[in-house]
């Protein structure tokens, strides 16, 4: 039997135990990375977590707005057709706004941000029905009262029963003056040189107001100008070499621009551009829409 060579057999030791000495090193490595990446993915996690959570309540807040203004749409009432018409579109608007916020991921932030400005949109377009009910409410109290004594002064003097029956005829016209042509949906968005919309002041090369005259078979049919007056957060009406003027309620008045349509009785949408404005500062800007008879809306336009 060949006898083992003492050196020899401790070199090997030497060299396995070398060997596993770095083995053990790449475990402990490997374990190392291993928990490393493993609190990574915690870590990303957790942040989405938190994030997605976040996005949720955002759209919950959003989703209670929306429905609180549905309220606040269902409290409006009218003795007129014309405004009802409008308020039951304006209603539609907001249960349609409501079932896509509620069918659209939180996660979508584009999306809810839209949903966020037809908010504020539809809020403004809310504000112009509460002024104009308020406006015919009031008018039609005091036609009313008008008529009332009228009616009563033709009653005490015969004599002048042709002449008083003329005045309550006429009060009565004015409270169906539904001829005067009316509008909804009145907004004005900003455009970038990319024909974008924009929110930044520094980008904004053109604005756009639109809007709809609503469907009245009583208004006169033909050509109707609509002017607009856009106004910047300073309050100076913004104008153009286009610029030109409308007398309403017996006063000549500026506009920034205006569009003229063909009336026929049945809604017309229209659209606006007010462009060579040589700059726009930040802050919020206003638009008001009017005919020769009528003081269509107003809306605002935040630019950051």
């Amino acid at each position: 039997m060949a006898e083992i060579d003492p050196i020899m057999e401790r070199r090997e030791r030497e060299e396995q135990e070398r060997k596993n000495e770095s083995l053990r090193k790449l475990m402990y490595g490997l374990i190392a990375a291993a928990v490393l990446l493993l609190g990574a993915l915690v870590y990303i996690w957790s942040s989405k977590s938190a994030l997605v959570k976040e996005l949720n309540v955002e759209k919950e807040e959003l989703t209670e707005q929306m429905i609180a203004l549905k309220g606040d749409y269902d409290s409006l009432s009218s003795d007129y057709e014309s405004i009802n018409s409008q308020l039951d579109s304006s209603k539609e608007e907001v249960n349609q706004l409501i079932e896509r916020i509620k069918k659209t991921e939180a996660t979508n932030r584009a999306q809810m941000r839209k949903y966020e400005k037809e908010l504020g949109t539809l809020r403004s377009i809310m504000r112009n029905y509460i002024v104009q009910i308020d406006s015919l409410n009031t008018l039609n109290h005091k036609l009313t009262a008008d008529a009332a004594a009228a009616r009563r002064e033709a009653a005490a003097s015969r004599a002048e029963n042709e002449e008083l029956k003329g005045k309550v005829d006429n009060l009565s016209g004015q409270v169906a003056a539904g001829s005067v042509i009316k509008s909804r949906g009145l907004s004005i968005a900003a455009y970038n040189s990319s024909d974008k919309v924009t929110d930044r002041s520094s980008r904004v090369v053109r604005l756009l107001t639109t809007l709809s005259l609503v469907e009245n078979d009583l208004a006169p049919k033909g050509p109707v100008r609509v002017y607009i007056r856009v106004k910047d957060p300073e309050g100076v009406l913004l104008t153009n070499s286009t610029q030109s003027s409308f007398v309403f309620g017996g006063q000549s008045m500026v506009a920034s621009a205006s569009r003229e349509v063909d009336y026929q009785g049945k809604e017309v949408e229209l659209s606006i551009y007010l462009n060579e404005i040589p700059s726009y500062a930040p802050g919020i800007y206003t638009v008001e829409a009017y005919t020769t008879q009528a003081l269509l809306g107003k809306a605002e336009l935040l630019l950051r």
